[in-house]
């Protein structure tokens, strides 16, 4: 253990003095080369004069409690091998890519958890990052004199490591690389205006695991995030940590911004050169007014990309055990948002109360008066299965069923709150037998989801 410690010291530049009667035979090898200087004997406290950094890794607790407690009172930071308790730093595992370091720690809790999450990263990054790095060292006060604008330098060096230059060099044309990166930097002055674009993303149902790949890659390329209340705080701590984040939430009759004057913000900030996430709840697309926004931006000629999110309908449905669609119950599913623009619940009553059709209420707590009335009146039966999911997906999720008849008593009674999504059909029948999240959910007590295959 002192072995692999001081062969990483030696490799950083540190004059290193190894106390200790006896030496491993690589180490004996380095002290007779002049590498490292030993002193053949137990440690004694002068030993600790004129340190900038101290480690202990005896097999003795005591005298590592004793350089711990030393080292302590002469402010020099101290590490003891396999003792988090006497350190007031830690060894973190190391990825070297020089330039390009990556470390992995566990706060002293589990070294060997460390080194195995380090090994596997040692797999995903190639050893040519390192000749990545140096490259773009090389080029950083070039790129600096030819973007004088930092959001223009972040897009420049993004596209280059992101294309033909980085595939040059992991396929070892060095030289190749060079020579495109000097184009790309003589060019630079004859680029056009920065162009912006909107991205507008689906941030799905709640948990971070149900975004897509696209989705988490334009969240690390977004300069600004534009993002929505049912967008959950799990999500926004993935995007980029150097973006500016906009809230422009949305609840009944209190609006944080008009939904006009977010699509005039997305135009502005693409016309500022930016890139924007435009980050919504569920999918842009379904109740989401994503296609109010992208209208306004199609007219503005502002380029713009979709990405698709699960929808709060399948996402909550499936984290709540309640298939949409069964052969046993249900044929048919619909959608429908429990209140329109005006704020009325004006719907086709009589097409919604059909026979083995599954109905999926989105913003539907306020109107559900009228959602248990009208179904009645056209034809559902009062004892017909009503399921409500509030927060569907996230650790807060709960799930309450309920008839068409003893919904507004629920609704009364048990102080639920947006976001919450009506389950109305047969189907609700099978979430005693399927509530899958709930069960794995109630036995972790780690707050990490476990999940059937």
């Amino acid at each position: 253990m002192a072995s692999r410690k001081i062969s990483l010291l030696l490799k950083a530049g540190a004059d290193v003095t190894v106390v200790s009667p006896e030496l491993s035979k690589e180490l004996d090898k380095q002290a007779a080369s002049g590498k490292i200087t030993h002193h053949k004997r137990e440690f004694e406290t002068a030993d600790l004069d004129d340190c900038a950094l101290v480690y202990a890794a005896t097999d003795n607790r005591d005298v590592n409690k004793s350089v711990s407690d030393l080292a302590r009172q002469r402010n020099i930071p101290i590490n003891v091998a396999d003792n988090p308790d006497l350190c007031n730093f830690i060894m973190p595992s190391i990825i070297d890519r020089s330039p390009v370091q990556i470390a992995v720690s566990t706060g002293g809790a589990s070294p060997v958890l460390a080194r195995l999450i380090r090994t596997r990263l040692e797999g995903l990054i190639p050893a040519s990052y390192g000749k990545l790095g140096k490259l773009v060292e090389q080029f950083r006060d070039k790129v600096k004199a030819a973007f004088p604008n930092v959001e223009q330098r972040r897009h420049f060096w993004e596209n280059i490591l992101e294309g033909t230059v980085a595939e040059q060099v992991f396929a070892g044309r060095e030289d190749d690389a060079l020579n495109l990166l000097q184009k790309a930097v003589d060019d630079a002055a004859e680029l056009p205006e920065m162009v912006g674009e909107v991205f507008l993303v689906g941030a799905g149902p709640g948990d971070p695991d149900l975004l897509t790949f696209r989705a988490l890659r334009l969240m690390q390329k977004a300069d600004v995030v534009v993002y929505d209340r049912l967008v959950s705080p799990a999500i926004i701590e993935l995007v980029r940590r150097d973006a500016e984040v906009v809230y422009v939430g949305k609840e009944r009759a209190k609006h944080t911004m008009p939904q006009e004057s977010i699509n005039q913000l997305l135009v502005r900030l693409a016309r500022e050169g930016k890139r924007v996430l435009r980050l919504k709840g569920g999918d842009p697309f379904i109740f989401g007014r994503g296609g109010e926004e992208i209208e306004e931006l199609a007219q503005e000629n502002i380029p713009f990309q979709i990405v698709p999110g699960i929808t709060a309908a399948n996402g909550c449905a499936s984290y709540a055990g309640i298939p949409l669609t069964h052969r046993d119950y249900a044929q048919s599913c619909i959608f429908v948002t429990g209140h329109l623009k005006d704020g009325s619940v004006d719907l086709n009553w009589k097409a919604l109360a059909q026979p083995n059709q599954t109905i999926v209420f989105y913003m539907g707590l306020h109107g559900a008066p009228a959602l248990c009335k009208e179904l009645v009146a056209n034809g559902l039966k009062p004892a017909t299965p009503v399921a409500l999911v509030e927060q569907g997906t996230t650790p807060q999720q709960r799930v309450i069923t309920a008839t068409l008849d003893t919904l507004l008593d629920v609704v009364a009674n048990e102080d639920i709150k947006p976001p919450t999504l009506i389950i109305v059909g047969e189907v609700v029948k099978l979430h005693d037998k399927l509530k899958w999240f709930e069960e794995h959910h109630a036995n972790n007590v780690d707050g990490v989801f476990a999940y059937k295959e």
